[in-house]
Parts: structure tokens; C-alpha cells; sequence
């Protein structure tokens, strides 16, 4: 994980984040000087940032909201105070509303980030992220909000942005990531352009030809939705000499923005008990990394989740779409 240190000083009124790079200070730089770069890891997972404004011009704003998997948007601004590139740039953060408007209540603050080389190669580099408040009231209220983890947690994502994607995940097949005792992430690089992978999580025909976990099973029922609001149903049976019992998922769906993200509700059929599954699709040069933020009622039903074999049944179906979707579409 990028961050190494996180303190804050109540008397200097000040937090103050330490994070390493494996990339030159230029490479760094331009991941916080390109929004579409910048929006990938700026939100915590589960909450991406999308900049709407971005004048990158000392007097220029850059204005993003985050939205959380049920479709609410938290909304901020920059305004660039000093630009010094590579190494230095400062801004003056604020809490909008949906117009740009700063909020009442919510305190702004000076963010000051530095970049220098780090190593003896000059291939890393150390970023101090040094955020200024005007009260102990104003930094106990964005502590208080989480701000520490969830800087922690956003920038965990920046690794994948700083490499070329297939640099960074072909071959890993799929990983799981425990971000706390509730929430897992799921990554997978599959070969393929996103709105053809899209598809192949929403379009019956193609789903189950790819989404059937370990050899031997077969999907019975298949009823799927990209509707805010709608249900949907999905069921497997073993067949021919394969041992176990038939099982099947629903859920509704909660936010679509296609072909990018789909959030839905999941549980096992006839259980009460239901998972939060937020579904990203990022393409570079014709790959596309599938993550699958989940989001689990306590720890103990993480644990007996995934010690079904999940991600070994991810695996398995990720290759199968891979080899008759993905495949198939381009021959």
C-alpha cells in the first residue's frame, strides 16, 4: 500500500500524508495532473470520483463528486493555489453542493502536495500530502468523517493507474483483496474491450456461457435486469456425475452507469442474508480490468463466503469468458 504515515498535529493544526511510488516523480505528477487519471483512485472504493470541471491553472477550479453504491454524490472543489510542475502543487479543498457552492458547516482546507525522487534511481518517488486546517474544530470534524482511512483506502487503487494495465494485472488471474472486515475487492484483467464484457454480465445469451463456475455446472434460470430498481434471479444445478446441490442468487439492482458500473444487492436464494456487490469496468489498449467491490454484513459471513471457493469459481468462469465469449467475438 502507497501510504506509510498518517499523523496529524492538533497544535500545528495540520495532517499529514506520507505515501511511496515505484514510478519517477513525472510519472506521479501527471496521475494528479490528468482528471480522468486522478478520478480513478481519488474516491475510496465504493465511492469514485468523476471531475465534471478542470481548469488546471493557478485562479482555476476542478469540481468532482464522489457517488456511493446507492447513487448518492458527496461533492468537492479545488481551487489551484500554486502549480510548480513536477514536484509541488497546492489547493484550497472545499465541500460543494451540485452547483459548485461551498457548504455550510463544512470547513475548506489548504492541501499542499510535494513530489520528490526517492531511491537511488530516481525510479520512485515520495509524495508528503500536507492538508492545513483553520481549527482543532475543522480537523476533529474531517477526522471524524473518516478522512484517514478513507485516504488509506483510496490510495491503495493508485498502482493500477501508475503501471500499464496489462503491466500491472495480466497474468495474476483473480485476486482478492481484504480492504477491512466487511469489504473485499475482486480483480480480474480479462482480454477483451469493456462494452463486449458488459454485455457478457448483462445479457442472458452470453451469461451463461461464461458464468458457470467450476466444470460440471449448468445455469438453470437466468433473469437479469440493467434497470435501477429491478430484480434479478440466477440459478445453477450439477450435471452428469457432478456431486452437489442446486443453488441460486437474487438481488435488485441499485445503480447503473453503463458500461462502467452496476451496483445490485445479492443473497442466496431462500437466505436472508445479503451482500452489496459494486461491479467496475475499466478498459486500456483492448484489456479490461473487472473489480468487484463487495461488501459483506460482518466478518463472519466474509469468512464462510469465500471459504465456499468463490474466487476459485470466479477464476474458472473469467477463463470461460475469456475463451468462449471473448474469443468468439473477435474471430
Amino acid at each position: 500500500m502507497p501510504v506509510t504515515d498518517i499523523t496529524t498535529d492538533a497544535e500545528n493544526l495540520t495532517m499529514t500524508v506520507i505515501a511511496d511510488f515505484a514510478a519517477p516523480v513525472e510519472r506521479v505528477w501527471t496521475a494528479y495532473a490528468d482528471p480522468r487519471q486522478l478520478e480513478r483512485f481519488w474516491g475510496p472504493p465504493g465511492w469514485p470520483a468523476t471531475f465534471t470541471t478542470w481548469d488546471h491553472t493557478v485562479g482555476g477550479r476542478a469540481i468532482y463528486h464522489m457517488t456511493s453504491p446507492q447513487g448518492e454524490k458527496s461533492s468537492g472543489a479545488w481551487e489551484f493555489l500554486t502549480i510548480e510542475a513536477p514536484h509541488r502543487f497546492e489547493v484550497l479543498d472545499s465541500f460543494v453542493d451540485a452547483d459548485g457552492n461551498p457548504l455550510d458547516g463544512f470547513p475548506a482546507m489548504r492541501m499542499a502536495f510535494g513530489f520528490e525522487a526517492s531511491g537511488s534511481g530516481g525510479d520512485s518517488t515520495r509524495m508528503t500530502t500536507t492538508t492545513y486546517f483553520t481549527s482543532v474544530e475543522a480537523l476533529e470534524q474531517v477526522t471524524a468523517m473518516g478522512m484517514m482511512e478513507g485516504t488509506r483506502m483510496a490510495m491503495s487503487q493508485i498502482d493500477a493507474v501508475l503501471q500499464d494495465l496489462r503491466e500491472y494485472a495480466q497474468g495474476k488471474g483473480t485476486v482478492v483483496e481484504f480492504l477491512d472486515d466487511t469489504h473485499v475487492k475482486i480483480t480480474r484483467l480479462v482480454d477483451g474491450p469493456r462494452e463486449l464484457v458488459w454485455r457478457a454480465h448483462h445479457e442472458p445469451d452470453l451469461i451463461k456461457q461464461w458464468m458457470l463456475g467450476p466444470d460440471g455446472w449448468e445455469m438453470m434460470e437466468c433473469t437479469v435486469s440493467a434497470t435501477v430498481g429491478d430484480s434479478y434471479r440466477t440459478s445453477w444445478a450439477p450435471t452428469g456425475d457432478t456431486k452437489g446441490e442446486p443453488f441460486g442468487f437474487e438481488g435488485e439492482v441499485l445503480l447503473v452507469d453503463a458500461p462502467f458500473r452496476a451496483v445490485t444487492t445479492e443473497r442466496m436464494q431462500g437466505l436472508p442474508t445479503q451482500t452489496l456487490n459494486d461491479l467496475n469496468l475499466y478498459e486500456e489498449d483492448g484489456a479490461t480490468l473487472v473489480t468487484v467491490l463487495i461488501e459483506y454484513p460482518d466478518k463472519e459471513t466474509r469468512d464462510m463466503i469465500l471459504a465456499t471457493g468463490m474466487a476459485d469459481g470466479m477464476e474458472e468462469s473469467f477463463k470461460r469468458l475469456e475463451r468462449e465469449v471473448l474469443r468468439g467475438a473477435r474471430s
